[in-house]
């Protein structure tokens, strides 16, 4: 029976942490009915028919920028992979989840409601750099600055962390899917051929890099024509892609600079002196940490599972509450779980 469960709801993918270990990890997508709304497919089923659906169905991303855009939607999936995950063996179980810093009271209570209406008990919410501070094992007691830097799919959050609190922050709207955005405009303009984001995605992984590589890479993809209308191969080089991919990596290096010069002196001393954490999928593209440590002139240290690190945090939390007895946000619920209560 699993009473204690960690959530990261996010924009590319929905995990669900239990015993120590991920139970599901799923694309956060819905394929609906266009005239009725209601859920035909999720996950996986779902992310395969991106571009592919008649014109009787559409894809559905319910959760953007970290929001909930489509409460229903979000509600059946969330329902889906609680019973998939755990079947019927939990009885309103306690769950933390995390999500982008800078929310609104509102999109806190919506999280909170969404997750109680999926089955949940009680639920409380940890930002997302908060999380990843706790996987990295700042030390919450300390009067010393650290920095956190998540690279999600739709959102960069930027923090400065002190006992556990964030004094310095922004959630930032470039993030992972903009180098995929990158890739359709670029392959759009230059090839006149339209790919789709499954794609874009699929070119970003196999020879995506924001540093220039010491030898080229070439793949082999297929989009459509735009002027023929029929399907087209064409290659392409992570040469041709650098320039395009660097613009946003450039973006999102500015944008963590920004909450730098924001910082109190000594804090920076502490940040320089300990090296930026940085996590998230959109960390992972090919010479990312190495351009922010250029471009900043700070250590940047990745995290080991940088996909998973936010949900790692949040089951630390769970196992360890008195970690974050000073944190001070929106929702406080988490300050009132004991060890005996889990």
């Amino acid at each position: 029976m699993a009473l204690e469960i960690g959530l990261d709801l996010g924009t590319y993918k929905t995990v669900i942490y239990s015993g120590g270990k991920v139970v599901l990890e799923e694309p956060t997508i819905v394929t609906v009915d266009s005239d009725t709304f209601e859920p035909v497919y999720f996950g996986e089923k779902a992310k395969s028919s991106l571009g592919r659906t008649p014109d009787m169905l559409a894809c559905i991303r319910p959760i953007e920028s970290g929001v909930i855009s489509e409460y229903d939607i979000a509600l059946s999936m969330l329902k889906e992979y609680m019973s998939k995950a755990f079947g019927n063996k939990i009885i309103r179980p306690k769950i933390i989840a995390c999500l982008p810093t800078g929310l609104s009271e509102l999109q806190h209570h919506s999280l909170k409601q969404l997750i109680e209406e999926s089955g949940g008990r009680s639920a409380s919410i940890v930002e997302t750099p908060i999380a990843v501070a706790l996987a990295a094992g700042v030390d919450f007691d300390e009067p010393k600055g650290s920095m956190v830097v998540d690279i999600g799919f739709g959102t960069t959050d930027i923090a400065v962390i002190s006992l556990g609190n964030i004094v310095q922050c922004d959630s930032f709207k470039t993030a992972s899917y903009n180098f995929d955005e990158a890739i359709i405009k670029y392959v759009r303009r230059v090839y006149n051929i339209e790919i789709g984001e499954l794609a874009a995605e699929n070119i970003k992984m196999q020879i995506g890099s924001v540093v220039k590589r010491s030898m080229e890479i070439t793949m082999v993809a297929r989009g459509k024509n735009l002027i023929t209308g029929m399907p087209q191969t064409f290659e392409i080089t992570s040469e041709e892609l650098f320039e395009p991919l660097f613009d946003t990596a450039i973006t999102i290096c500015n944008a963590v600079r920004k909450v730098m010069e924001k910082t109190d002196p000594d804090m920076l001393s502490d940040i320089t002196e300990q090296g930026i954490f940085l996590a998230g999928g959109g960390s992972q593209i090919n010479g990312m940490a190495e351009l922010l440590e250029d471009f900043l002139g700070v250590k940047i240290n990745l995290l080991s599972d940088p996909s998973h690190s936010a949900i790692k945090g949040v089951s630390t939390a769970f196992r360890n509450p008195r970690l974050i007895k000073s944190v001070d946000y929106q929702m406080r619920s988490i300050k009132e779980l004991t060890i005996e209560n889990i």
